[in-house]
């Protein structure tokens, strides 16, 4: 596909999206099953596009003289802010869009409100009033890959070593000890040797901080109890050397189908539990961790389309949910353990917030020093938040 072609192609997907209820990762999906022309160059050229577009789909739009959201706009002004000159992709010939007209900019960005230079909806800028515009402004761009080295399988040296053999090249990331940033090679990461046997993992570094904001140790009872994929089960699997009882609930079953063959291929064994199978860990675990549902804010540059499905409203239930999930997964603490509540958001609504709420219900816990508060940035990991809280030998 000709450069003009696949911005055509990258407009009619926001197109798609934009009309639907789908996320833009089924419409990037249905677009590419309904178009076996395009190769799997074209296929992420043509993602990259999307998501840069759609991760500062105000600002882009608002460069290409468009007040409201658009696709056609969006990949004009998305161009632009990239120092490229759309008239070079939108030249009218074969697949190419057609030439951009007068009343489609240039219009400069530093004379949009801060929202749109942002890139966030306007009702939320109340809601990120302490975080940095630094830390804000990071969303707008794309995430690094991060991995987290198996410790049961390997050490950072060696997994750096066959991650190189087969053209991946990392340095050593943030946050984490076990934690590497990848350089080159990002899309041969799941085909790769070390991905198959188990030595590395993909997982954010912010990721990989919160899942060892208080370390589980060998031999003790570890519930997950939103473990989703099992991303931090498995981490938290590796940090008890794989020793002791580990254990994974979702409100979803299917969430958890992949989690068994994942433990296997890292060297745990994780025990999986669906929707009310629960009542047996009360008062048993000596560790619980929680990684609530939530806005996912501190992960907009990863899924962009959330920023902007995300209203008032469903803030509100998320809140409502974060609430009932955080009581119902207290339930399991045994007197003395802990338990970690966690988010990848940046919202204080999502996280101070909810955790104060929670000791004001529940007496028997405390808050065991301050919380983890990480914000996105190019040499950071995602947002995220994790506190620690401790339940009284006696309640």
């Amino acid at each position: 596909m000709t450069p003009g072609a696949r911005v055509a192609a990258a407009i009619t997907v926001i197109d798609l999206w934009l009309s639907g209820s789908d996320g833009l990762d089924r419409v990037l999906t249905a677009w590419g099953r309904a178009n076996r022309f395009a190769g799997s160059g074209d296929r992420h050229a043509i993602a990259d596009l999307v998501y840069d577009a759609v991760r500062r789909l105000r600002s882009a739009c608002w460069v290409a003289g468009a007040d409201a959201p658009g696709a056609r706009a969006a990949l004009i002004g998305s161009l632009r802010l990239d120092g490229e000159d759309p008239s070079a992709f939108f030249t009218g010939e074969g697949h190419a869009p057609a030439p951009p007209d007068p009343s489609e900019g240039p219009r400069e960005l530093s004379d949009a409100t801060e929202a749109i230079r942002l890139d966030l909806p306007d009702w939320l800028m109340e809601h990120l009033a302490n975080a940095s515009r630094e830390a804000l402004s990071a969303l707008r761009v794309r995430a690094p890959l991060d991995l987290r080295v198996n410790a049961l399988r390997s050490d950072v040296a060696r997994a750096r070593q066959l991650l190189a053999e087969e053209g991946i090249e990392t340095v050593p990331g943030p946050l984490a000890p076990s934690c590497l940033r990848v350089t080159a090679g990002a899309r041969k990461v799941a085909r790769s040797r070390a991905y198959a046997e188990g030595l590395v993992e993909i997982q954010d570094a912010a990721s990989q901080a919160a899942a060892l904001a208080s370390p589980p140790q060998p031999g003790e009872t570890v519930l997950d109890f939103c473990a989703g994929g099992g991303g931090k089960t498995l981490a938290l699997g590796a940090a008890m050397q794989g020793r002791g009882r580990l254990i994974a609930h979702d409100i979803s079953a299917l969430r958890l189908r992949d989690l068994a063959p994942r433990a296997e291929r890292a060297g745990l064994t994780v025990e999986c539990l669906g929707p009310c199978e629960t009542a047996s860990l009360a008062g048993v675990c000596d560790l619980v961790f929680v990684d609530a549902p939530c806005s996912g804010s501190g992960a907009w540059r990863r899924n962009p389309d959330a920023k902007w499905r995300l209203t008032p409203q469903r803030l509100g239930e998320l809140v409502a949910t974060q609430d009932t999930v955080l009581d119902a997964a207290s339930q399991a603490v045994r007197p003395g353990a802990r338990l970690v509540y966690a988010t990848c958001s940046i919202l204080s609504d999502e996280n101070g917030d909810r955790v104060r709420a929670f000791l004001d219900r529940n007496p028997a816990f405390r808050l065991e020093g301050d919380p983890i508060s990480l914000m996105p940035g190019p040499d950071a990991g995602d947002g995220f938040f994790a506190a620690v809280m401790s339940r009284a030998i006696r309640d």
